[in-house]
């Protein structure tokens, strides 16, 4: 279905990201990877998902939290393939905080990297895809894009800024073969959320597994996680024709969580 389509997905060394990665290659898409990690771990990596798909898998490593990083991995990108066909801005950190204790510093990398990253990867990818005729923009947005939580004022901020950019790529490109929408999971076991699992389970004294289940609870009413692979699948999703005039959407993926 993506066959010789170039796709690049941050933060795909592990987690979500990787998990997109791997879905889009199984439809034929060649990958651009990026993230943090070993370089013989992310070696093995790359040739893995290479050889599995028999697709070409690159790794450009990028510190996409400055301006100038970001639009650099894009120009590598397009110098590289020759093209680009999919965006998917996935890269993130989180920080938790009441907001007169939140440190400047780190609401600034918060934002760096979880909403400007994504302005100028994409204004960067833009002018490729508009020559093309073609493109698609999935932004890796959260249940915390369209409602908010306590101690999370720098994510909150950023995440909805991410669904306010989405729909304004949509509209400046629509019916020009280009879309871009945004998934927005709820809680995925992920090293972020984990850490957040064992904050809980130690303030509370319990188990890690107990409080995985009571931080579920709390926002998500299916009692389970998504998994990496379920938004792998809603990303090939909106690649797909079936979702061609699908465009400054949010798709939710958080079992239940924003329909209370």
């Amino acid at each position: 279905m993506l066959t010789d389509k170039t796709a690049v997905v941050t933060g795909s060394t592990s987690g979500i990201g990787l998990a997109i990665a791997q879905q889009l290659a199984s439809q034929g898409a060649n990958i651009i990877l990026n993230g943090f990690g070993e370089a013989q771990d992310i070696e093995k990596l790359r040739v893995n998902l290479e050889l599995q798909n028999d697709v070409k898998v690159h790794y450009i490593a990028a510190d996409l939290s400055q301006p100038e990083s970001a639009r650099q991995f894009i120009r590598q990108v397009i110098q590289l393939m020759g093209r680009l066909d999919i965006l998917v801005n996935n890269a993130g950190i989180q920080h938790t905080d009441r907001i007169e204790a939140f440190p400047t510093e780190r609401w600034d990398q918060i934002i760096a990297l979880n909403l400007s990253a994504v302005f100028h990867t994409t204004a960067e990818a833009l002018p490729q895809m508009q020559k093309q005729e073609w493109g698609r923009i999935i932004n890796i947005a959260s249940a915390h894009g369209l409602v908010a939580s306590e101690q999370k004022a720098a994510y909150v901020a950023a995440k909805h800024g991410v669904v306010g950019l989405t729909k304004v790529t949509a509209l400046e490109n629509a019916g020009q073969g280009i879309t871009c929408n945004a998934i927005c999971p709820g809680w995925v076991r992920t090293p972020l959320v984990e850490a957040q699992i064992k904050a809980l389970a130690e303030h509370h004294q319990v188990d890690i597994e107990t409080a995985a289940r009571q931080l579920l609870a709390e926002k998500q009413p299916s009692l389970q996680f998504v998994t990496p692979q379920q938004i792998g699948g809603a990303a090939v999703f909106l690649c797909s024709d079936a979702a061609q005039q699908m465009t400054g959407a949010t798709l939710s993926l958080d079992g239940g969580w924003t329909a209370r």
